[in-house]
């Protein structure tokens, strides 16, 4: 009876006060109200861009797993250091001589964690390799994973959960480079007499023969729109290579964002990353630290730029395609979602009614039924907008 006398009490004021009294009103009447937080935990922070001030924080200093709405830390991170014109790199070159079409010498595979490198990519290796003359290749394909460290998972990861494969030579996101590259070239008519295979660095005076590219907005676009764990983790070690020192450790991506926290003015002792997906349960933000963090982005036009385009819109597309439909929230709310067994998460940007740009963050932590809580953000989402 409470919770409904207090309901209607929230309606009538709300018909009366200014909009953001209206927003912090009817938010605090859920805080109140809403059963979801009988059984489980919430942080929350809601800040006003167009006046750069908080609207609303609950819990908003608790650490709590972000779930892949780590990815936000990652592409803020790597927009921050790496620029928006970053390229993502895999190279073929050669050694040795070409004599009557045939190459006596070896092929270098250098990677550098695309993944978006696939079949096309590799039928324009082989191609350019042909366009050399060559049809025949005796001596060796030599693989240089250089970049990175030999860590095949990250840390904290869950041993049953369908986990990508790190390694900096991929294929369509998988770890065969060197059985797909001889499948390539046998079935373009290159013949392959007396061939080894090992691993080693590329000679310094090794030919290029060819380079394969993405763009950072390329691999943004699927790691947030999509929440591709393999595209984050490869973003995440783009950004450790970066940081200078061979080969790339994850260790090196977490210096990285560990400055940048502290440019905002927070303390990276209160926090503890891990990867660059939120797979890990070893990450612990707050809704404090991904809100500052949006904020960075919105007055940081080269990041904002880049990274709005790549958020999942509400009703739309991405991981929101299916949430917010038919309300005020629809095609407003741009916003990365995350998902772990206990954690529901949303952290983004939208308008509010009266053309105020906010941004937010919004960690449900405990949950049982993931429904629940999703359907409990949608709800906050959309007052925001109203």
């Amino acid at each position: 009876m409470k919770r409904i006398i207090y309901t209607l009490l929230t309606i009538m004021l709300a018909a009366n006060m200014p909009a953001q009294e209206t927003i912090e009103l009817k938010i605090d009447s859920m805080l109140t109200n809403d059963p979801l937080l009988e059984t489980s935990q919430l942080g929350l922070m809601v800040y006003d861009l167009t006046t750069d001030s908080v609207l609303i924080q609950y819990n908003h200093r608790q650490t709590m797993r972000p779930a892949s709405t780590m990815k936000l830390v990652t592409a803020i991170t790597a927009l921050e250091y790496l620029g928006g014109n970053y390229q993502f790199n895999t190279t073929l070159s050669y050694s040795g001589n070409i004599e009557n079409h045939t190459l006596t010498g070896n092929l270098y595979c250098v990677g550098c964690m695309d993944p978006m490198f696939d079949g096309s990519d590799l039928h324009e290796f082989v191609s350019k390799l042909r366009a050399l003359g060559i049809d025949t290749i005796r001596g060796s394909i030599v693989t240089d994973r250089s970049m990175k460290d030999t860590a095949n998972w990250g840390e904290g990861w869950c041993w049953d959960d369908d986990n990508p494969m790190l390694t900096p030579l991929l294929v369509a996101g998988k770890d065969n480079f060197v059985e797909r590259l001889i499948l390539q070239l046998t079935g373009e008519g290159v013949v392959i007499d007396s061939l080894s295979l090992y691993e080693d660095w590329k000679p310094l005076d090794a030919i290029p023969v060819a380079t394969c590219q993405h763009s950072i907005g390329q691999i943004m676009l699927r790691m947030m729109k999509e929440s591709d764990n393999l595209y984050a983790e490869c973003m995440y070690y783009q950004l450790a290579a970066s940081y200078g020192r061979k080969p790339a450790q994850a260790i090196h991506a977490r210096t990285l964002e560990k400055q940048l926290v502290k440019h905002l003015g927070l303390n990276s002792n209160d926090y503890r990353f891990a990867d660059g997906s939120g797979l890990s349960l070893y990450n612990y933000v707050s809704p404090q630290l991904l809100t500052m963090l949006l904020r960075h982005a919105w007055k940081t036009p080269a990041i904002y730029q880049h990274l709005l385009p790549t958020l999942p819109i509400a009703g739309e597309d991405g991981t929101l395609k299916k949430r917010m439909n038919k309300t005020i929230a629809e095609g407003n709310v741009r916003a990365k979602t995350g998902t772990l067994t206990g954690i529901i998460s949303l952290a983004g940007y939208c308008t509010a009614a009266n053309g105020h740009e906010l941004c937010f963050a919004i960690i449900n932590q405990g949950v049982l039924q993931a429904r629940e809580a999703r359907a409990f953000q949608d709800r906050l989402c959309t007052i925001l907008c109203e």
